[in-house]
């Protein structure tokens, strides 16, 4: 598959992090999951992370969302600490977006008004509101699939619905989980091909955790790898493959992502 990425943002004209972990750790029962992890994602990059499953990339993206809380640390947004911030709150104020890797739309709905739905409890201005489906819906190329129930579409059909659906409230962060899982080859690079877009048109900060490695690493500027509740590495994606703790805990000595 080619590099969907041509570039890869390595300074920042703004170097302020929208999203920061400072020794944050987070434990089920007696399980430790995350022990005092640090790293911050700042603005405009695409950001991914990759690790063994049950390593807590997803929990990870809880935390960021506020639907569950560390045993300790402190969790920033925008150099605020929002560790006790409630969900809505952190969507609201800090305009945080999530594509979770399953559902996240009304089966039972037609496309339209899927996002006509999620629109009026985000849009005020009906005016505007029945702009920015319009927009929404020329931008994913879905014009002839407006009218089809939800549950009707194709996997990667879905995945753009729930994409468009977390732009209608106009993010600034937005967390994909899992969005190359179950997908076809085309479908991916098509998704790859999304993201990219959404964040050199947008400038939203996007964060994506997967187990593809290869279909993240295309697409992303920094990548760190998770590992019995540490960050093992973090580089860009072509320094990330040659390093030395990132090849024993996850990729091998034969990975190459081009």
């Amino acid at each position: 598959m080619a590099v969907i990425k041509k570039f890869r943002i390595k300074s920042f004209k703004k170097t302020n992090s929208v999203i920061e972990f400072d020794n944050v750790s987070l434990a089920y029962g007696n399980r430790l999951i995350l022990d005092n992890i640090n790293f911050k994602i700042n603005e405009g990059q695409i950001f991914g992370m990759l690790g063994p499953n049950g390593v807590g990339k997803s929990t990870i993206f809880n935390l960021i969302t506020g639907l569950i809380s560390p045993k300790s640390g402190i969790i920033r947004i925008n150099g605020e600490d929002v560790t006790k911030y409630p969900i809505y709150l952190r969507s609201k104020k800090f305009k945080v977006g999530y594509v979770p890797q399953y559902g996240g739309f009304f089966n039972e709905l037609t496309l339209q008004d899927n996002l006509r739905a999620i629109s009026e409890i985000v849009i005020e201005d009906k005016n505007f509101r029945n702009d920015k489906i319009n927009y929404l819906i020329s931008k994913f190329e879905l014009d002839n699939l407006k009218d089809i129930k939800a549950k009707f579409l194709s996997g990667g059909q879905k995945k753009k619905l729930v994409i468009a659906l977390s732009l209608i409230s106009d993010p600034k962060v937005l967390l994909l989980d899992e969005c190359f899982a179950a997908l076809d080859v085309l479908t991916i690079k098509m998704l790859q091909e999304t993201i990219v877009n959404l964040q050199q048109e947008n400038t939203i900060t996007i964060c994506i955790c997967d187990h593809q490695a290869r279909d993240l690493l295309v697409c992303v500027d920094v990548a760190m790898i998770l590992n019995n509740g540490k960050v093992i590495a973090q580089d860009t994606p072509s320094e990330l493959v040659n390093n030395i703790n990132a090849k024993n805990a996850y990729f091998g000595e034969s990975f190459s992502f081009k």
